[in-house]
């Protein structure tokens, strides 16, 4: 079976089988999705060691026909770059791990929920390996149900009202996506769905959009992937949907959902639309440093520690947007890998308060204080996930940021200056919070919390490594997407030639 398929078919096969398991051994489930897991992340392991780095083109395609008349051709088409390569292996690292933080707390309903993660994960990776808009979509929707499920089943006070905000914000866009897709397959002469194709045509000039047309198919897709980013003023489902999801569900928001987003502006809106990206990338660019300064701004008053986490995702993929569109190598380099660091870091934050609200009850910061003088082993665990979060030199968070704001610099001086604030504030509002939940006074309903257990260590040490790897070994995943990325900004730099021939410099 390709690898590809076998990543998707044994998530769900495995997700299957966990709902198999007898009612009188339910328990067991945990362990069936477990093992599921840790096979998919080993064939993960497997892609990225088969990987050619130095390939220009997509790699373990697998091409069927699915849906074909007379008047419509979809076939399931699937394929990875060094970009979907390393948010895959990021898919399939994750997911294990959610599912030991969740060995305990999940009381009720444990098949389904157990079930649900790898459902998800199998709709995840295909939408990051499908080349076909119409099987993309489909696998867009598809990662929606078990999402809502996790969140309006399985989460606190407010789950419906969260998993709804959620569910509707996504669908809004995804129909807007659905219409430019359409849009899109006639147009190109209603003879395929297939991504490197119509990419072929329009890059050939034998797709011409109309100006109006490409404006409005472009900003159906920017929409769709800006809800999901979310980029500002989309944002206000994250909040919720954070708050009120369950630990998993806040994980796979954070570390995956969100960069499914970020993908699609840089595997559909880029190469797909590429004059209406240079032309409405002023636009882009405001909105992500508003994001920036306001996710970090609204992140520094939360009285929430799970809420001043999700507004901090704001921010950080307001950079990742700022990246993208400096549309140079350094920028959508370092767009990339903070989605990847992004992944780690933020997904250990909401491990790690997960973990606390299990042994306190609360998220408030101000029912904390004085942590580090009883659980000083989880207490450190922390530091170095808020280091490499604000992006401390030598943790993960660092080359991203410095790639990006590099490739800012060169594109848009006054743009570049207003990001630099996002690593300051990340800094004020995460030590800051740091400082009032593990320093200063102690009190007595604290004395009693106990430190970190063996499952706990299983679940932050592999994380933490990840932290050290990709702060100080970077290239080991720089060089799976440094062909993607100069592929990608040569075909814009061709564009930007011709909109601007006598003021643009070709860039190497």
């Amino acid at each position: 079976m390709p690898i590809l398929s076998a990543l998707i078919i044994l998530s769900i096969l495995g997700g299957c089988l966990v709902l198999l398991v007898p009612a009188s051994l339910e328990r067991w489930s945990k362990h069936v999705a477990f093992f599921t897991a840790l096979l998919i992340f080993t064939l993960a392991i497997a892609l990225f060691l088969r990987f050619d780095s130095r390939a220009p083109l997509m790699q373990f395609v697998e091409r069927y026909p699915w849906i074909h008349s007379s008047s419509i051709h979809v076939d399931y088409y699937l394929g990875i770059d060094g970009i979907s390569l390393l948010l895959i292996l990021l898919t399939t690292f994750i997911t294990p791990i959610t599912i030991l933080s969740s060995w305990r707390t999940i009381e009720k309903q444990i098949r389904a929920f157990f079930a649900l993660l790898l459902f998800l994960q199998a709709g995840i990776i295909g939408v990051f390996a499908a080349l076909d808009l119409v099987v993309f979509y489909f696998f867009w929707e598809v990662m929606l149900i078990p999402m809502y499920f996790l969140i309006g089943v399985w989460g606190y006070e407010r789950r419906v009202y969260a998993a709804v905000k959620f569910f509707l914000y996504t669908m809004a866009g995804s129909l807007l996506m659905l219409a430019a897709i359409i849009t899109l397959y006639f147009y190109n002469g209603a003879v395929t769905f297939s991504l490197p194709d119509i990419v072929a045509n329009v890059q050939q000039r034998s797709l011409i959009l109309p100006g109006g047309v490409e404006a409005f198919l472009f900003l159906a897709f920017f929409l769709a992937f800006a809800i999901k980013v979310p980029l500002f003023p989309l944002h206000t489902w994250l909040p919720d949907a954070h708050v009120e999801a369950p630990t998993a569900g806040s994980v796979f928001l954070a570390s995956i959902l969100l960069k499914m987003g970020t993908y699609g502006l840089i595997r559909f809106c880029l190469p797909l639309f590429p004059r209406s990206c240079i032309k409405l990338a002023p636009v882009a660019i405001t909105l992500a440093i508003i994001g920036i300064i306001y996710g970090a701004l609204v992140a520094m008053v939360q009285p929430d520690v799970k809420k001043l986490i999700a507004y901090s995702s704001v921010s950080h993929l307001g950079l990742v947007v700022l990246g993208i569109f400096s549309f140079n190598v350094e920028g959508l380099m370092g767009a990339n890998y903070q989605m990847l660091n992004h992944g780690i870091s933020t997904g250990a934050l909401f491990l790690l308060v997960g973990i606390l609200y299990e042994r306190k009850h609360t998220r408030q910061i101000r029912d904390f204080g004085g942590l580090a003088h009883v659980i000083p082993i989880y207490s450190s665990f922390f530091m170095i996930t808020t280091l490499a979060s604000i992006g401390m030199p030598g943790l993960n968070g660092f080359v991203g940021e410095w790639l990006i704001l590099q490739g800012s610099f060169l594109a848009n001086r006054q743009a570049a200056a207003f990001a630099t604030t996002a690593v300051i504030l990340s800094a004020v509002y995460m030590l800051w919070m740091y400082q009032r939940v593990f320093f200063g006074t102690l009190s007595e309903s604290n004395r009693l919390l106990s430190d970190l257990k063996l499952r706990e260590y299983a679940i932050l040490v592999p994380l933490v490594v990840m932290m050290v790897w990709m702060g100080m070994y970077s290239a080991t995943f720089l060089r799976k997407i440094d062909v993607s990325t100069a592929r990608i900004v040569s075909d814009i730099d061709s564009i930007r030639q011709q909109i601007s021939p006598k003021i643009y410099r070709v860039r190497r």
